[in-house]
């Protein structure tokens, strides 16, 4: 029961986050999906079953905090890491001085020469703490983890925001700001 909660958890991250149209959904200027029309369309597609209290389940137990309801349940959104252009409403928030990167080892050629760049995403993602940024980069094969200086890239001018679940955002970490923590 727990693995099919858990596929149903990702199906919803493809959806809300990069392809609402899988199931025939769209999302709105600010990334908010209906949420009848986003049961129904889970439905429909066969291969999960969504209810209103596994919905709620899901949101409340996502140990990432992906998705957010509006106040009267009636909207759900992602609360961050979306490809498809959408404003999440999110506010400046002068970032710590230090904040921590995460990726696998492969990409560190490319990442010492260009700096961290969103790819298919809105935004670069940092963690607030290096055992969080290690996690995510042992996604990606052995862990390597950057440490920003995003005090000084935020006293430059660059904008940071900081997500519902805590995740950092910014559009980019110029190779200057980054340093590869040997921790």
């Amino acid at each position: 029961m727990a693995d099919k909660f858990q596929k149903t958890s990702k199906f919803l991250s493809l959806i809300l986050r990069h392809k609402p149209e899988v199931i025939g959904i769209s999302l709105d200027k600010n990334g908010w999906a209906d949420v009848s029309g986003l049961i129904e369309g889970v439905n429909k597609n066969g291969k999960y079953f969504l209810d209103m209290s596994t919905l709620e389940e899901i949101v409340r137990t996502d140990e990432k905090q992906r998705y957010s309801f509006s106040a009267d349940k009636k909207k759900i959104r992602a609360n961050q890491g979306h490809s498809v252009r959408v404003d999440i409403e999110l506010k400046e928030t002068r970032p710590p001085e230090t904040l921590w990167h995460g990726t696998g080892e492969k990409y560190t050629d490319s990442i010492n020469a260009e700096g961290l760049k969103p790819k298919s995403r809105l935004y670069v993602h940092l963690s607030a703490d290096v055992e969080t940024a290690r996690k995510v980069g042992a996604r990606h094969g052995r862990p390597v983890v950057y440490k920003i200086n995003s005090g000084e890239m935020h006293r430059q001018g660059y904008i940071f925001y900081l997500s519902e679940n805590g995740v950092w955002l910014t559009g980019k970490v110029p190779s200057g700001f980054l340093e590869m923590s040997d921790l």
